[in-house]
């Protein structure tokens, strides 16, 4: 399944830009508006333990990271105004269309953590540095309200490392075990189907 797997990326993503460019081009001009550069690159580990640049739309202000912690609860003051439309449509993701092309992700996997989580893994929870991270997967629709569960919890890191970030690389290891490429594509029209929905509520709804 790799090499058809990877074969699918390429299509998908070079497809993705193809088509997308336009849209992409005005939500970079929205987030320069914004105030700041229009996108964000960020160190993640991925597949083999290997670090790569993650690119998005840019949602926070500059030197956010220096801020803040490195997860975003709802109503973390650091979003901008276009960053908030952005996270909840899931559209900042985009630009990782190109991690996707040049081979550093994959339309279809776990989403990639930052370094200092990743020190966090347990021998049997680094077993999803085996699999390519992807950009999107059955977690992430699973765990679609982790900013409301991040803002609701007295200690947002210690839920999101304890409980949550666990409970995600069980479920994409248990998915790895029996996916096929029919599975990939359920994934990805799950998440067209998510972003459609979310970008139909109107803001703050």
């Amino acid at each position: 399944m790799k090499l058809s797997k990877r074969l699918f990326d390429i299509a998908g993503s070079g497809a993705g830009l193809l088509v997308l460019w336009p849209a992409l081009v005005v939500m970079a001009v929205i987030v320069k508006l914004d105030g700041g550069p229009a996108f964000f690159r960020q160190t993640r580990i991925g597949r083999r333990g290997r670090p790569f640049r993650i690119l998005k739309f840019r949602t926070m202000v500059v030197d956010a990271e220096r801020l803040g912690p490195q997860i975003t609860a709802n109503g973390d003051r650091r979003v901008t105004s276009a960053g908030r439309w952005l996270r909840r449509t899931k559209l900042d993701e985009l630009p990782q269309l190109v991690n996707v092309l040049v081979g550093e992700m994959s339309l279809v996997g776990p989403r990639p953590e930052v370094p200092r989580y990743v020190e966090r893994y347990t021998p049997q929870q680094r077993r999803v540095l085996d699999i390519t991270p992807g950009l999107t997967d059955p977690a992430s629709l699973r765990y679609l309200d982790e900013g409301a569960r991040l803002a609701a919890a007295p200690d947002p890191e210690q839920l999101y490392v304890g409980e949550l970030m666990p409970d995600k690389i069980r479920l994409n290891l248990e998915y790895a075990e029996s996916a096929t490429m029919a599975s990939d594509f359920a994934v990805i029209l799950r998440t067209i189907g998510l972003i459609s929905r979310q970008s139909a509520i109107p803001s703050g709804a």
